[in-house]
């Protein structure tokens, strides 16, 4: 992977700031099974459109999605997480949130990796 500085500030940026906003929208949902991926899955095509243009790619909405769909598999297990635990009041936020930053950050940083990648080979 060949970031630059800029692009890896960038990225940092870009992706903690999802994870956060990914993190308030878990901790808010978590009582209301799967309530919170209507906002999740906006806050992460916004991040992956963002991403690419870090690396010069502008993405249509529609890319972004297939982008997300790919990394989506990561979900699965938030879903479980949700489903055991998600009901408990306080605990349940706490893991929810948890899990939102956690699988957002990976999705963020393994397509800004790809990115990058293909960014260097161009």
């Amino acid at each position: 992977m060949s970031m630059t500085t800029s692009q890896r500030n960038q990225c940092h940026t870009i992706i903690h700031s999802a994870s956060a906003l990914a993190a308030g929208v878990g901790f808010a949902g978590a009582q209301i099974p799967t309530a919170d991926n209507l906002i999740l899955v906006p806050i992460q095509i916004t991040m992956i459109i963002s991403l690419g243009a870090v690396f010069g790619r502008e993405l249509s909405e529609s890319a972004a999605k297939s982008a997300l769909a790919t990394a989506m598999t990561t979900i699965a297990g938030r879903g479980i997480s949700q489903w055991l635990v998600g009901w408990i009041p306080l605990y349940g936020n706490i893991v929810n949130a948890s899990t939102a930053a956690a699988v957002t950050e990976g999705i963020g940083w393994a397509i800004a990796t790809d990115f990058a990648r293909s960014h260097a080979r161009a």
